[in-house]
């Protein structure tokens, strides 16, 4: 089976929290060998866990990112096709006057340069990208989409 979805660091970080959106799950354990993440994602989930003291709980995010996520979830660069990608992208939003956070871009971009829909419980962030599709798997009730 081949890569179908690009997740977001808000959607691969749900196994994490204490009481996981079901759906979420669910949706992770049927598209299991269909996802991917971005590296600029794999960044915020290692930033945003090297910010937490030495305690229980940042080992178990750690155990989680390098023994489930890291072996198991392909990790896509933000390689020169996306770079041009974006830059289309923030130049045309620009003139519109919107400007999306950057890594929000890169995180567009690898999803569009690999044809792949983008999995955010954020999807007001990403609405204005042309030729991106976004799902937000917290709110859908079908697992197979």
């Amino acid at each position: 089976m081949s890569l179908k979805y690009l997740l977001d660091t808000n959607i691969i970080s749900v196994p994490t929290k204490a009481n996981p959106n079901e759906r979420v799950m669910a949706c992770l354990q049927t598209h299991k060998v269909e996802i991917a993440t971005a590296t600029v994602v794999w960044h915020e989930l290692l930033y945003g866990c090297r910010r937490l003291p030495p305690s229980k709980r940042r080992r178990a995010i750690e155990a989680y990112l390098d023994d489930v996520v890291l072996p198991s979830i392909p990790l896509l660069p933000y390689d020169v096709v996306a770079a041009r990608w974006h830059a289309a992208e923030r130049a045309r939003l620009e003139k519109l006057g919107q400007m999306p956070p950057f890594v929000n871009g890169q995180i567009a971009a690898i999803a569009a340069v690999n044809g792949l829909t983008l999995v955010t419980n954020n999807v007001s962030d990403f609405t204005d990208f042309q030729d991106l599709t976004v799902v937000d798997w917290s709110a859908v009730y079908n697992f197979g989409e």
